[in-house]
């Protein structure tokens, strides 16, 4: 397979600064996930703006459950992948290493020392779960130099927990808590938030009230940008699918332009659709 390295002197790398400007400027930022070089540079030739190297592999890469044993040297290695892929083809996304169950819970100090496995293998900014309780955290590693996308809402290392993979943020109080923790994690210096499976207006409200960007992931059309499971927007999700997930393959020529379909419909604001919210 040959991909032709796009010449536009506009086709700029994606970094941080670039993605508040599209915040500002109300441009929608398409994100995938992704886990190899080759879905790199085709997730990039078609326009994303961001490629989160999710733990999600757990599930769709490993036929794990759940995401609970991806270990931190499998995202590493995957990050790795993805980070090669993209500077083969002189990529423009900005990359996201997903940061596993048990690699930043017990100490800050820890969570340090593997966010830079991840930015060591190509990563640009690390992604954690959880609200108050990672708040110091958060801006322990914000201090030293790492970009961090916090993740509200279906946390999926938490499942266990949450009694399963259901919508969030549906009571009054648990959107209350919600909103609290998002709060604290802007205040904490995290430049990005992903809400996966919340109400649509809860969504809506912290978007409107914070400084981050906001990612949706079954969580309306408001937030700042749109992400989903690079094998869920090909259809390729064994049983029962999701409510926020939308199979783009129908119609298309071929995997490259189901990306693609993706990434323009996520531009025109045509996904998510109601039918996708909570």
């Amino acid at each position: 397979m040959t991909y032709v390295r796009d010449t536009d002197p506009a086709r700029r790398p994606v970094t941080l600064n670039t993605l508040t400007r599209m915040r500002t400027a109300g441009e929608p930022i398409a994100m995938l996930t992704c886990y190899d070089s080759t879905f790199a540079a085709v997730c990039d030739a078609v326009g994303a703006d961001v490629l989160l190297v999710g733990d999600s592999l757990g599930n769709v890469l490993q036929g794990h459950d759940t995401t609970l044993p991806v270990t931190i040297d499998e995202m590493a290695y995957h990050t790795g992948c993805v980070a090669r892929g993209l500077r083969n083809v002189e990529g423009r996304a900005f990359l996201i290493g997903d940061m596993p169950f048990g690699s930043y819970q017990e100490s800050r100090e820890q969570a340090m020392r593997n966010a830079v496995k991840l930015l060591t293998a190509g990563a640009q900014m690390v992604k954690l779960e959880g609200g108050a309780h990672m708040v110091d955290t958060v801006r322990f590693l914000v201090e030293r130099g790492v970009p961090v996308c916090a993740h509200l809402g279906l946390t999926p290392q938490s499942v266990h927990q949450l009694g399963g993979y259901r919508a969030q943020g549906v009571t009054t109080e648990s959107a209350e808590r919600l909103k609290t923790d998002a709060a604290l994690l802007d205040d904490a210096g995290a430049s990005m938030l992903v809400m996966e499976m919340v109400p649509a207006r809860l969504a809506t409200d912290v978007t409107a009230a914070r400084r981050f960007i906001t990612i949706g992931i079954g969580a309306g059309l408001d937030c700042h940008g749109q992400v989903l499971v690079l094998h869920d927007v090909l259809g390729l999700f064994p049983g029962r699918r999701p409510r926020f997930v939308r199979n783009f393959m129908p119609g298309a020529d071929d995997v490259q332009d189901a990306l693609g379909r993706y990434i323009a419909a996520v531009k025109e604001r045509s996904f998510p659709g109601p039918e996708h919210a909570y």
